[in-house]
């Protein structure tokens, strides 16, 4: 967490001034007319572009100043990504700034902005019975970056029309993939199930990634650069849809009385044979107790999960003055759940019936955590830290952290999963089965040493979690002799003048396996041009700056080789603070 520096010396005054400037494409360098800009909160001091794209704003108030500048069509602040020359990788991504910072003075010099335009995707979606492909589902997902690992996430969903016709606009510069929902025939983008209908197979729409690919990892990805429109078409061919029952199973140690096993209800997901979730959705049917998806040929597998009841509970507690309070709240009652169950199953060209899934109660492992203490080392303090969720975590904890590697569409989410004090057993929560990235947060004044399980580096292969919620033996080590590293702007760039604030973004990258996410700092010189990061593993670090804010695939070396500037090395040793002076920023 980065201490606070000394504050660059800013210029005062007192009055109004008149601000000037102008506002073109980022893509083209042409100016923009009708561009509004204004201070930011103030939607009185503003003013729209001529047609060469100038803007003057009167009786702004001198000192500092956000800016910021808008239109239909643009995005603020968004600079050019990095990838490999086969447009699939993606290393950099670029992030909003959320605004111009500007030190108004008079006869300040010209501000000059850049907008970005947005592009679109669109597409034809033709069925190969010739009926119109009217209604059916489009699932647009875009390649980012989170903790350093190129990730893909949802980035919208749109239905084709009644001319089979989709468009997915105001897209920022990036690569994307586009895939159909399942759908029966005649229904459009009605949502299949196989419900009482009571056929064994009916016809319809498998899911088809763009161009025409039944697996992602041979979906075609397009690229979208500023202000292009980008097209999709897809062909979905008519096919048997076959009704797949499955019967869970309880296990008989269970609790749970006969009256109980009769009235418990299920919930399934049907997924890949790589454990992604597909669009095809599988429901419990009361009536005979089964649960029930339609599927196209292919290889699957079936999550099965019951549903606990809830049971009204009267808690009893305090409040914050101490007065004894009492409430009525539901609360899922142990005896049902949740118990899960898998099973793997392939459908070709029949029904597939009466499936045993069997299910059992979760888990989940416990975790060891060793401390190793030095004689150098300093103990650790009881001051709050930052959690990657956001809240705030108490610094005698050992948090770690776990997010999806299933290489496919993530959620974004970093989920909690354990946590403990001191030296022993940390126990992990339930969670799904499926690989995770680890990421620790050692307590303060503690820094990682190792993270393991079954001997495996955790920091370069994911954790698999079990049905059960098991892994293999866990081993998370932390030291006290931890280093420090305060970084500076070198004082050519700490000086402060009117007009617009340079900004940078600045990496700690550790050159070493290590399971600890890097945050990237962003530098000011009007916040003092410095920061200093602590409890930092000793050994060697490169630190990297750029001139645009972005977001960096800094795991893979592929990501790191394709900079235009290798960075700047620090070593630090155990229990030393470390000093670097930047250097000349780059993308």
């Amino acid at each position: 967490m980065p201490a606070a520096e000394g504050q660059a010396a800013i210029p005062t005054g007192s009055g109004l001034a008149t601000v000037h400037g102008v506002v073109r494409n980022a893509a083209t360098g042409e100016p923009l007319a009708r561009a509004l800009v204004r201070i930011e909160g103030d939607a009185e001091n503003g003013a729209l572009t001529d047609g060469s794209g100038r803007f003057e704003i009167p009786g702004v108030p001198v000192g500092q100043q956000t800016f910021e500048v808008i239109k239909p069509g643009f995005l603020e602040n968004m600079f050019a990504t990095t990838g490999a020359g086969n447009g699939v990788e993606q290393f950099l991504v670029a992030m909003a700034t959320g605004g111009h910072n500007v030190l108004v003075a008079a006869e300040m010099p010209d501000l000059n902005f850049a907008l970005a335009p947005t592009g679109s995707i669109q597409g034809q979606v033709v069925l190969s019975t010739g009926d119109p492909a009217q209604g059916i589902g489009i699932q647009l997902v875009r390649r980012t970056v989170q903790d350093g690992r190129g990730i893909w996430q949802a980035a919208g969903q749109t239905k084709t029309n009644s001319e089979g016709s989709y468009r997915f606009a105001g897209l920022a510069g990036g690569i994307y993939a586009i895939y159909t929902d399942p759908a029966m025939e005649g229904e459009g983008g009605t949502a299949l199930v196989a419900g009482n209908r009571g056929a064994a197979a009916r016809s319809g729409y498998a899911s088809v990634f763009y161009p025409d690919a039944r697996e992602e990892s041979s979906a075609g990805r397009i690229r979208v650069r500023g202000g292009e429109q980008a097209q999709a078409n897809l062909t979905l061919t008519l096919e048997p849809f076959y009704l797949v029952t499955a019967l869970a199973a309880l296990p008989q140690s269970s609790r749970l009385s006969a009256a109980d096993r009769e009235s418990t209800s299920y919930t399934a997901l049907v997924m890949d044979s790589g454990g992604h979730t597909l669009g095809y959705p599988a429901r419990f049917d009361a009536q005979t107790h089964t649960i029930q998806a339609l599927l196209p040929d292919g290889t699957y597998s079936l999550l099965i999960s019951t549903v606990p009841r809830m049971t009204r509970q009267r808690l009893q507690f305090r409040s914050m003055d101490g007065n004894p309070l009492e409430a009525t709240v539901n609360l899922p009652d142990e005896d049902t759940g949740p118990m899960l169950g898998t099973v793997d199953f392939s459908v070709a060209g029949q029904p597939v019936a009466n499936l045993r899934v069997p299910l059992s109660a979760p888990q989940p492992n416990a975790m060891q955590l060793n401390l190793l203490e030095s004689e150098t080392g300093t103990a650790a303090g009881s001051q709050g830290a930052k959690s990657p969720t956001g809240g705030w975590i108490d610094a005698g904890l050992t948090v770690v952290m776990v997010s999806l590697a299933g290489g496919w569409i993530d959620d974004g989410m970093v989920r909690a999963y354990a946590s403990g004090r001191g030296a022993g057993s940390m126990q992990a929560v339930y969670t799904t089965p499926g690989s995770y990235w680890v990421h620790a947060r050692a307590q303060k004044g503690f820094c990682e040493a190792s993270f393991t399980a079954g001997g495996a580096n955790l920091a370069r292969e994911p954790l698999v979690i079990g049905i059960s919620g098991s892994t293999a033996p866990m081993e998370l080590t932390v030291r006290n002799d931890c280093s420090r590293l305060t970084v500076s702007l070198p004082e050519s760039l700490s000086s402060l003048g009117p007009g617009e604030e340079p900004f940078y973004t600045v990496y700690v990258i550790p050159e070493f396996d290590s399971t600890a996410d890097v945050e990237p700092m962003t530098l000011r010189a009007s916040t003092g041009g410095s920061f200093t990061l602590d409890d930092l593993t000793p050994g060697n670090y490169r630190v990297y700056m750029f001139d645009a804010p972005v977001q960096l695939e800094y795991r893979n070396p592929s990501a790191l080789a394709a900079l235009p500037n290798v960075g700047q090395e620090v070593t630090l040793s155990p229990g030393v603070t470390g000093h670097v002076v930047l250097e000349a920023a780059g993308r």
